[in-house]
């Protein structure tokens, strides 16, 4: 298994003229067709044209998603699903404790394996477990939002409106 390629530690949350940058960069590319490859030449200010380059529908939409979350300031890190990461690592991507991390690992909530004497995760497993706790939040968020209409207390009046 691979180390994990990156440093989270060393990925910063874009300045305000790359969240700009970002943003236009994304409204731009999302008019082109993301099912199909893209081609494009690229050319630096100041060197000749190169090659037209062709980028694949699967990385275009990868490339898109980068830029629309960088475009809403936040950080962005390229992590390859099967790297090996840290406890700290894997707590750092699911903005958990590291203690709190071992206790899920105990629980057997996150495969892992034994290094010596150190857990490495595949970022795969992380990835999965964060996406099956978000359907869980989304899911207990709905069946709240049901019983709160249920026992009438949404009031579907919005706050300062004018009647």
């Amino acid at each position: 298994m691979a180390a994990l390629p990156v440093n989270l530690e060393d990925v910063h949350e874009p300045s305000v003229d790359e969240i700009d940058a970002a943003r236009t960069a994304a409204r731009q590319f999302s008019r082109f067709d993301r099912s199909a490859s893209i081609s494009f030449t690229a050319k630096a200010p100041d060197a000749e044209p190169v090659e037209p380059i062709t980028i694949p529908a699967n990385i275009f939409q990868t490339i898109i998603k980068m830029l629309v979350e960088m475009g809403n300031g936040n950080a962005v890190a390229v992590v390859p699903v099967s790297a090996e990461l840290t406890t700290q690592q894997a707590a750092d991507l699911l903005n958990v404790s590291r203690p709190h991390l071992v206790k899920l690992l105990g629980e057997g909530a996150i495969p892992y394996r034994m290094v010596g004497t150190h857990r490495k995760l595949l970022a795969r497993e992380v990835l999965n477990y964060r996406e099956k706790t978000v359907l869980e939040r989304r899911k207990a968020l709905a069946s709240m939002t049901e019983l709160d209409e249920e026992y009438g207390l949404i009031d579907d009046e919005r706050v300062g409106s004018k009647d």
